[in-house]
């Protein structure tokens, strides 16, 4: 009886030897697996005011995710100047120790609107409540840094330019790369202009911009619905992008983001982290008014994660070029309803899972900075 004891004893102990190097061997596997997948190629198009703000923690998100590799980031003059949006990420990539990620100037100004032709615009038609790097209360010359509370970088920008950057790397990566535009689309309009062929070599554009009829009391929005900075900016650039033969356009706009709001609890969840991109959040994010909508962010997360997005539908999308009171306002239609001229369909996103997104803006924010590609 005894040896039989000892036989089940051992017995049982083999089998759970067994069960247990099975487990482990399976877990390497698995974690073999998702260090072998591929990580997905994207290239950043903002307008890069900082620090923090949505257009710097879109690009954190994206920078943050493990899988993602961020090609390079090119800048656009839009929220604020180009030279001082350059030196915001530059000294943003720094801080997080991300330095291998090259940031490539763009273009200064937009193709056709002036500072002048805008306030004359104003003075026949009204204000307009945010102008960018125009902006009364916030203007300076285009080639002066301003104000730069996280330090001046000490590393340089790419010499090559935006358009000729994006057009080299969808020609060596062809179809694998997604154009992520989070500011005017300038950059791209050029690169279009340049190489007709660059918008089918990517994978996909996605971007923030447009605004059809978002339920807020902004008055950025209730007297203008279909007026949207990013591409009421450089509306012929817009013009450009939206009609060139991308595989698949994404749309984040307005009527979307203004159902995010950046508060004091998700900053402060952001700051029990010590990771270097939670540091830089819980040193610069700032609340700035009534509205802090995550505009950006949710582009970017939702390319990371499509299905934060609970409603999407299929529009048109032009611009308006005429010189009135709608000038630079986008235009839109269904199938049934579009025009009679080639025009890209563009899946726009309607609603999300709020607090998934929040959760994931947290989490990403908060994570250790992740190895260099």
């Amino acid at each position: 009886m005894k040896s039989k004891r000892v036989r089940s004893m051992i017995t049982a102990l083999l089998v759970t030897a067994c069960l247990a190097c099975w487990g482990q061997s399976q877990g390497q596997a698995q974690r073999n697996g998702e260090q072998g997948k591929e990580k997905r190629k994207i290239i950043i198009d903002q307008d890069a005011a900082g620090p923090a703000g949505t257009d710097q923690q879109s690009m954190l998100l994206l920078i943050q995710s493990p899988q993602t590799q961020v090609l390079g980031i090119t800048v656009v003059t839009g929220d604020q100047w180009l030279h001082e949006e350059v030196a915001h990420t530059l000294r943003m990539l720094e801080l997080i120790g991300r330095t291998d990620i090259s940031v490539i100037p763009g273009a200064e100004y937009p193709l056709v609107r002036r500072k002048q032709d805008t306030e004359l615009w104003e003075q026949q038609y009204g204000s307009v409540p945010w102008l960018g790097a125009w902006t009364p209360r916030f203007y300076h010359p285009s080639d002066a840094l301003g104000e730069m509370p996280e330090g001046k970088p000490t590393t340089k920008p790419s010499d090559e330019d935006a358009a000729h950057f994006l057009i080299r790397t969808v020609r060596k990566f062809p179809h694998q790369v997604t154009i992520y535009a989070g500011g005017p689309m300038t950059n791209l309009a050029l690169a279009i202009s340049i190489d007709p062929e660059f918008a089918g070599l990517a994978k996909e554009l996605v971007f923030m911009g447009a605004s059809f009829n978002p339920r807020t009391d902004d008055p950025e929005f209730t007297n203008a619905p279909t007026h949207e900075f990013n591409l009421w900016f450089d509306p012929e650039a817009a013009h450009i992008v939206l009609g060139a033969p991308w595989k698949k356009i994404i749309c984040t706009p307005v009527d979307i983001s203004v159902k995010t709001r950046l508060t004091a609890d998700l900053i402060g969840r952001i700051n029990k982290s010590d990771s270097p991109a939670a540091r830089y959040i819980g040193k610069y994010a700032r609340l700035r008014g009534n509205y802090n909508y995550l505009w950006d962010e949710l582009a970017a997360a939702a390319w990371l994660d499509p299905t934060l997005i609970t409603k999407k539908e299929a529009l048109f999308i032009d611009m308006d070029l005429d010189r009135g009171v709608s000038y630079g306002n986008n235009v839109s239609w269904t199938e049934k309803d579009k025009p009679n001229v080639e025009t890209q369909p563009v899946e726009v996103q309607d609603d999300l899972d709020l607090e998934r997104f929040y959760k994931m803006f947290v989490d990403l924010l908060s994570a250790p900075t992740p190895a260099k590609d």
